[in-house]
């Protein structure tokens, strides 16, 4: 029986609404913690002209790649074993990467080599969607995200939801620029960066 998660169920609509737009110029994506699958399997079905490639950590590999291939899309991708924290990451070419719920479960150290790691991967025109609750200026901007980066700290000290501002900075470090900034349900963002176009 295929893990279903229920957060990925109600933000896969809205997301996608974003993402058409954001990633109308791209033809190859790469996902970065894929988890269940429902969203990689969910936006490939709806963008046919981009090919999506999932991953995720290799203990967390298996469950993914039975959707994956359950859902027998033609743009769709075998996912890869992926572990930001592990450079040089496997070379796919792709000119957009896209993440969700992922930067606030990573430790600070591994949202640096994330950014690290989009930045080597993206090139000239290249684009960076992560979706996600965000602070800004040090801020909660809602009660209940404050109530989750408290749970988030009591089952592991090293997550916690990332400053706007710190995350941003990293991209900047990364050769990115910060694009968009979209509001979303239940006070998430989907942030968005890119990368200049050779002139």
């Amino acid at each position: 029986m295929l893990v279903t998660a229920e957060a990925s169920e109600r933000n896969k609509g809205p997301i996608l609404e974003v993402l058409r737009h954001e990633l109308a110029g791209a033809r190859a994506l790469l996902e970065i913690g894929s988890g269940t699958g429902q969203h990689a399997v969910h936006f490939a079905a709806h963008l046919p002209l981009l090919r999506w490639q999932p991953s995720e950590v290799a203990a967390l590999l298996e469950p993914l790649a039975q959707r994956i291939q359950l859902a027998h899309l033609p743009n769709l991708a075998a996912p890869l074993a992926l572990d930001v924290r592990l450079q040089p990451w496997p070379r796919v070419a792709v000119d957009a990467v896209f993440s969700a719920n992922t930067l606030h479960i990573m430790d600070v150290a591994a949202v640096a080599d994330f950014f690290r790691g989009v930045g080597v991967l993206l090139h000239g025109g290249g684009v960076l969607c992560v979706y996600g609750p965000f602070n800004y200026q040090g801020r909660y901007t809602s009660d209940s995200n404050a109530q989750f980066d408290q749970w988030l700290k009591a089952r592991d000290v090293r997550s916690a939801i990332r400053d706007f501002e710190a995350v941003d900075a990293l991209a900047r470090e990364a050769g990115l620029t910060l694009a968009a900034d979209h509001a979303m349900p239940a006070n998430n963002r989907t942030l968005v960066w890119r990368r200049a176009a050779p002139t």
